[in-house]
């Protein structure tokens, strides 16, 4: 039960963060036909990332043994961090968009772009001792159905939308963080 709080409280707001990405692509003016193409691009960086972070992590969680504990929850925080200080909005929405339209090279670079905290994340449930494969499924499903919510509603909701879901999302990040940490100490 404990394994399926953490998974559920890391990707809500993984999810959140994702939704606000999509939202920035609708609000720039992604053409509709590329929405499918986007939202696979998404989940497949979505989930390769944690993998990297997991392969990184657990390793490193088993060599230091209960201080991945402490380092999982502020690596988190770092997330979360990471997401509340992501840039000038209104210039990433075009940005990413015009990723949308470079082939190959375009299309790798907003993965990676879009999927730098799924590495933290990944990083943090090797630590964490999460099971791998409900995480990469949770992640997967979330991220392919928040892009495609996300797209559709940017092209019909302003700015304002996506500056606030990033902020709950890197929130929401930094309190999960903590609460790991305050668990560990408390335990």
């Amino acid at each position: 039960m404990a394994d399926t709080v953490k998974l559920i409280a890391i990707v809500i707001p993984l999810g959140i963060d994702t939704f606000g990405v999509a939202l920035a692509l609708g609000i720039a003016g992604l053409p509709a036909h590329h929405r499918t193409r986007v939202a696979l691009l998404f989940t497949a960086f979505e989930t390769i990332m944690p993998l990297v972070g997991v392969a990184l992590g657990a390793p490193v969680g088993h060599a230091i043994g209960r201080a991945a504990d402490y380092i999982a929850a502020a690596v988190v925080i770092v997330a979360g961090v990471y997401v509340l200080l992501d840039g000038d909005e209104a210039a990433e929405g075009e940005r990413l968009l015009s990723l949308t339209q470079r082939g190959t090279f375009g299309a790798v670079a907003l993965g990676v772009s879009i999927s730098l905290d799924e590495l933290a994340i990944g990083f943090s449930a090797g630590l964490l001792r999460l099971p791998l494969p409900a995480l990469i499924l949770a992640i997967g499903i979330q991220t392919f159905v928040v892009t495609q919510a996300g797209v559709r509603l940017g092209a019909r909701l302003g700015e304002r939308w996506r500056e606030s879901t990033e902020q709950i999302a890197g929130g929401a990040l930094i309190v999960l963080g903590a609460t790991l940490l305050a668990l560990q100490l408390a335990g």
